[in-house]
């Protein structure tokens, strides 16, 4: 039988279990707001009976997280989907806002204009401010290009800064997760109570992580906590957080990953997963989820290693589209604009041995020829050459551009005159300028200048189109009206830049020929094929813009819906996990009166026994 003690002690039980219910419902509500916080709840049982059948009050067995490790994982692989979405639809909505041709202005009418202004100097070929305003508009042109470019390329470097802090971020939230594994371990070591508060905030780590890098955790078994909440469990034992199959922590070890840009010229950083034995693995073909997955998907993942630049991302795909169309605009305008006559033409700094074959070169030369015409003072056609380019033709030697033009065999006008041809008026040099650079020197005589000759280099067309040329003067810059070779170094030539008045509008350069003026008119309208990395684009020059502004348009859409769709799921599984883990203020409130009014009902019975102690005290006197 059971005495007054033991009854006080029951009494005593009570007012414990109350005052521990009462603090971890206070915990829950001060909490309520706390990022990734968990509700708690006290799990209690009857102590051990005496006898038996004697009651002996309640213990508290410990205070358990109401946690659905099933609906965690989907919450944080949706957290990890929704990040990807959206970074990069803010990302490609800022690049969007670098093309905007749907408001009727940017580079697409700055080119109608341009042609505009060829059309306008066809008209008026001998006009010098129409020479001014048409050198004025191509300066307008080619730097909202290379405006456009930079914009383009700063964004890019932006992501790659991004990428610098976000891996930092990376090692040391893994830091920090590995020291709470070692945590969690000692408080829970021998069976003691549940770690809550240092799960939680492993689980905001891990949410994290997940949202940079897309990672996963494994761990062991999985127990369920029915006493609870029927759908509440938790995972317990081994740990380990992987990124598609490379553990980066495990337990209270973590494995930082590596980031260097030190071999790159570019400063493009990569990262890798350093093994035991110091090998790097890259990973950028592994990250695929996260905010550093879409940086990699934006900015590109794959480098490589003879440029030093990316080889994928929508943002170096947009970059390399505007190299092909400005490279493009560049090499078919000064592939025209050579039939201009002139006393010097020169071409752009080459890399090109003399000997090596020109139509195999890394220079968008084809088989074919192309004639040299000698025009006297009055833009009369004095003498004409075709030379031929084969598979062989070089720069210099046997069969080459030089041996050809200095052929004094041949007589070009069939006239059986021999001081008349076109190796009498031109002298070709292939060798070292005056500024160490190598180009391609073709000019007049001495004597022919002085007499006012010049020269003009024409393409024969093997087609209707003017794409089937040689290409030649295009490929290496002969006589160029645009420097450069990417959209971020395209521009009017110097020469004109300083003198538009020296502008020619047509072949001969007599008064009133406006053929190459007429000829860059039609440009327009013309196909060229644009190398875009491995693809080639077969378009007119607007057409090769379209493809650009297109691309990042659509990009831009289907991230918005794919973010749509993602933040539909998203928002759906978060409202699943925050019902199943989210304090509820109203729920708490509830608990803290029932708690206090347990306190209140324990204390009575105190009251109660001392009063029976009391009475019979008073008995005994």
């Amino acid at each position: 039988m059971g005495s007054m003690f033991n009854t006080l002690n029951i009494g005593y039980s009570g007012l414990a279990a109350a005052q521990v219910g009462i603090n971890v419902t206070g915990h829950n509500i001060t909490n309520a707001e706390s990022a990734g916080y968990t509700r708690q709840r006290v799990i209690q049982s009857a102590q051990t009976p005496i006898s038996g059948t004697i009651g002996n009050g309640v213990e508290i067995t410990d205070t358990k997280r109401v946690f659905d490790n099933f609906v965690f994982d989907n919450y944080v692989q949706v957290s990890a989907d929704k990040e990807y979405a959206d970074f990069s639809q803010r990302t490609l909505e800022e690049l969007s806002t670098y093309f905007p041709e749907v408001d009727g202005v940017g580079i697409k009418a700055d080119l109608a204009e341009y042609y505009n202004m060829w059309q306008t100097f066809a008209d008026n070929p001998d006009n010098d401010a129409i020479k001014t305003a048409l050198a004025q508009q191509t300066t307008t042109l080619t730097e909202h290009i290379n405006q456009t470019q930079e914009q383009v390329k700063g964004l890019q470097d932006q992501l790659n800064n991004q990428l610098e802090a976000d891996v930092n971020q990376v090692n040391e939230l893994t830091s920090q997760l590995a020291d709470l594994n070692k945590s969690i371990n000692v408080a829970e070591a021998g069976g003691g109570d549940t770690a809550n508060d240092l799960r939680d905030r492993r689980n905001v780590i891990e949410r994290d992580l997940s949202r940079l890098i897309g990672s996963e955790v494994s761990q062991g078994e999985l127990n369920s906590n029915i006493q609870i909440d029927s759908n509440s469990n938790i995972r317990s034992g081994s740990y380990t957080l992987n990124i598609n199959g490379f553990n980066i922590v495990d337990g209270g070890t973590y494995h930082p990953l590596h980031l260097g840009n030190e071999k790159n010229d570019s400063g493009f950083y990569e990262v890798s997963y350093e093994r035991q034995d110091g090998t790097l693995l890259p990973l950028e073909e592994s990250i695929n989820s996260g905010k550093i997955g879409a940086i990699f998907d934006l900015r590109g993942g794959s480098i490589d290693t003879t440029t030093g630049q990316p080889t994928d991302g929508i943002v170096q795909n947009t970059m390399a589209q505007l190299d092909a169309f400005a490279k493009g605009l560049a090499e078919s305008t000064n592939n025209l604009y050579a039939e201009s006559s002139s006393s010097k033409k020169d071409s752009n700094s080459l890399e090109l041995s003399g000997d090596a074959a020109l139509a195999s070169s890394n220079l968008n030369i084809n088989q074919g020829s192309f004639d040299i015409v000698i025009y006297d003072n009055d833009g009369e056609e004095v003498s004409r050459r075709a030379i031929e380019i084969d598979a062989t033709t070089s720069m210099t030697g046997t069969n080459s551009i030089e041996s050809k033009i200095n052929d004094k065999t041949l007589d070009d006008n069939n006239d059986g005159n021999a001081d008349n041809d076109i190796d009498d008026f031109i002298l070709f040099n292939y060798a070292q300028a005056a500024d160490g650079t190598l180009r391609v020197e073709m000019q007049m005589t001495p004597e022919s200048d002085s007499l006012g000759y010049t020269f003009s280099v024409q393409d024969n067309l093997t087609e209707s189109g003017f794409a089937s040329g040689t290409n030649f003067a295009g490929a290496i810059g002969l006589g160029r009206y645009l420097d450069g070779d990417s959209a971020s170094n395209i521009k009017l030539t110097t020469e004109y830049e300083n003198n538009p008045t020296k502008l020619v509008a047509g072949r001969s350069g007599s008064s009133g020929d406006s053929s190459v003026a007429l000829n860059m008119v039609q440009q327009q309208f013309e196909s060229y094929d644009f190398d875009v990395g491995k693809g080639t684009y077969n378009s007119t020059i607007y057409g090769m813009f379209d493809v650009t502004s297109t691309y990042v348009g659509i990009s831009t859409n289907t991230a918005i819906t794919q973010n749509d769709t993602i933040t539909a799921q998203f928002n759906a599984t978060e409202l699943e996990y925050f019902s199943t883990s989210k304090v509820s203020v109203d729920e708490e409130m509830t608990n803290l009166i029932k708690y206090q009014t347990s306190y209140g009902a324990a204390a009575k019975i105190i009251t109660t026994i001392d009063e029976m102690m009391q009475t019979l005290l008073g008995i005994k006197r």
